[in-house]
């Protein structure tokens, strides 16, 4: 009687674990699959739309225009770019550019901390800093040009000052630094929310624990703010540093055209000039390739120095 039963209770203990076994595979296998399937459109987007453009236009540089359009001419438009005057100065208001990077970070990291530190108006303050940034820069280089004018609003009241009219959009040497000036001004604002939203993360008792402590303000800022917002700050240098060489198209054009003298050329204006005003795309996109190394090795670098500057290797 015994053995019977153990023997029809032995394929009925059997058939169910089989049928367990097999959704939890499943179950598995889709879990696995789950993620790729999610990628897959933000994959082939990045794909199609970034990378496989990037390689054309890097393999289109190597290409002659003119006569020789459509033949290989090999580094022959790299030459030619580095020994124009034109992409020279652009190259040099590139690392201009660099140099004034920190103050371009700064001024919204020091806004964003007396915002978060809620001095009084700082309501009002948020939406007056703020309002630049949802201005189009054809606007704001409009606005600009009259203020900055040899005859404008700022020379009469620097002449009310006993100080001499500045050709702010005229001189060579003023005029970059003219329309960098105007760029920050302008930009500044989406950076003040990326750290306002960095804020939001930083631990309060670390304030708190500096303010019984007795440290200054430049010392919570050093010792404090600057390694909790480590992240928040890489981030915003390199969005900065990016915005400053393929977003300020509207302003020169409007404030400068590349002028006086070709003083105010920064690579993405030379691309635009060579592609759409000299018809040498092949020039145009060696323009672009040597300035997304630009974009990629000073992203690079500031990635490194800041994690250096804050003693974090992660």
């Amino acid at each position: 009687m015994t053995a019977p039963t153990l023997s029809s209770a032995g394929p009925a203990a059997a058939g169910p674990a089989r049928t367990v076994r097999r959704p939890a595979r499943a179950g598995s296998r889709a879990e696995r699959l789950a993620p790729l399937v999610l990628l897959a459109p933000a994959l082939l987007i990045i794909v199609g739309l970034r990378l496989w453009p990037l390689v054309l236009g890097v393999n289109f540089s190597f290409t002659g225009d003119g006569e020789r359009d459509g033949t290989s001419v090999g580094f022959d438009n790299y030459v030619t770019l580095f020994t124009d005057p034109l992409f020279r100065t652009a190259l040099r208001n590139v690392g201009l550019l660099v140099l004034l990077l920190p103050v371009a970070v700064a001024i919204p990291g020091l806004l964003a901390t007396f915002l978060y530190l809620r001095v009084p108006g700082h309501r009002i303050y948020r939406g007056v800093y703020f309002f630049p940034a949802v201005l189009s820069p054809v606007i704001v280089g409009a606005i600009f040009n009259l203020l900055l004018a040899f005859d404008g609003p700022l020379n009469r009241l620097l002449g009310g000052l006993g100080i001499g009219p500045v050709d702010w959009l005229g001189d060579p040497g003023v005029a970059i630094f003219a329309v960098i000036g105007v760029h920050v001004w302008a930009t500044f604002g989406m950076a003040l929310v990326v750290f306002l939203a960095g804020f939001a993360t930083l631990d309060s008792t670390l304030l708190d624990a500096a303010r019984v402590d007795g440290a200054s303000f430049a010392q919570t800022v050093r010792h404090v703010i600057v390694p909790s917002l480590t992240r928040t700050i890489q981030f915003v240098f390199v969005t900065t540093m990016i915005g400053m060489l393929t977003s300020m198209f509207g302003l020169l054009y409007v404030m400068t055209s590349g002028g006086p003298e070709g003083s105010t050329y920064l690579p993405e204006y030379y691309v635009w000039i060579q592609q759409g005003q000299m018809n040498q795309p092949a020039l145009a996109s060696a323009a672009s390739t040597a300035l997304f190394a630009i974009m990629l090795v000073v992203g690079l670098a500031q990635i490194s120095i800041l994690r250096r500057a804050t003693g974090r290797e992660d």
